[in-house]
């Protein structure tokens, strides 16, 4: 495994399923990892105790991305603590169930906000003290590029967050920052469980994939792993898919 030690990393949505993976992958790497959370303070003091029985100089830092007006304050505090970062993972995401046509000002703003735009604002956030050669990671999934029934609030959002890792990677290029996204595929995970008609999804998914089942949280850490080490140097403005080649078919 790369040694990420000295190297400073904020998980944005960072106590939970995807990015509780990455958070410990990073972790166990000897990063120094900072895990953004909103709602359950229980579960990131229990992350913070997992990372920190790695090694990791380790902080939750309480925060809705989606309300723009208070999220320097993450930055605020990672700077204060850290005084650098070296890793930006933009994994918080939020949404409502709709099919386009019935998408109201509610259901647009908040997949857009919390998803997309947030993940531009913590870029801008952030630049100011990451250094030459970081990494920035954002994540998506197959509802940016495919039809997914009652998504599509939330995969507009996600194809924005695509979209903007190409630009953020060609202006922040002379920097040697390389910006990367990673799309999940169907992950098992608490928050996709509340999807409508999760069970018929998940039977469905599984017979459509060729390795015959859905895919882990680890398996996605694995891929944003990668793109946080110097082996993934080469690699930028990319959107990853990481879906067992269930988009294949």
């Amino acid at each position: 495994m790369q040694d990420l030690k000295g190297k400073v990393a904020l998980v944005t949505g960072g106590t939970k399923g995807i990015g509780k993976a990455v958070a410990l992958r990073l972790a166990k790497a000897g990063a120094d990892v900072a895990v953004n959370y909103f709602r359950s303070r229980d579960a990131a003091e229990r992350t913070v105790a997992e990372l920190q029985a790695l090694g990791s100089n380790a902080i939750a830092i309480r925060s809705n991305v989606g309300k723009h007006e208070l999220l320097h304050k993450i930055f605020d505090e990672m700077r204060a603590k850290y005084g650098r970062l070296d890793i930006l993972i933009s994994n918080a995401a939020l949404g409502i169930y709709t099919e386009a046509m019935k998408i109201d000002d509610k259901a647009w703003d908040l997949s857009m906000h919390t998803n997309a735009q947030a993940f531009l604002l913590c870029v801008q956030h952030a630049q100011d003290m990451m250094p030459e050669g970081s990494r920035i990671v954002s994540l998506s999934s197959l509802g940016s590029q495919r039809y997914i029934d009652g998504y599509a609030a939330i995969g507009v959002s996600k194809a924005a967050i695509e979209t903007l890792t190409k630009y953020l990677a060609f202006e922040l290029a002379p920097r040697r920052i390389n910006v990367n996204c990673v799309s999940g595929g169907f992950i098992d995970t608490d928050a996709l469980k509340v999807f409508p008609s999760y069970d018929e999804m998940f039977k469905e998914v599984v017979k459509r994939t060729p390795f015959g089942r859905v895919g882990t949280p680890d398996e996605v850490a694995g891929v944003v792993f990668f793109l946080c080490t110097d082996d993934s140097r080469w690699i930028t403005g990319q959107t990853i898919i990481v879906d067992g080649g269930y988009s294949l078919a």
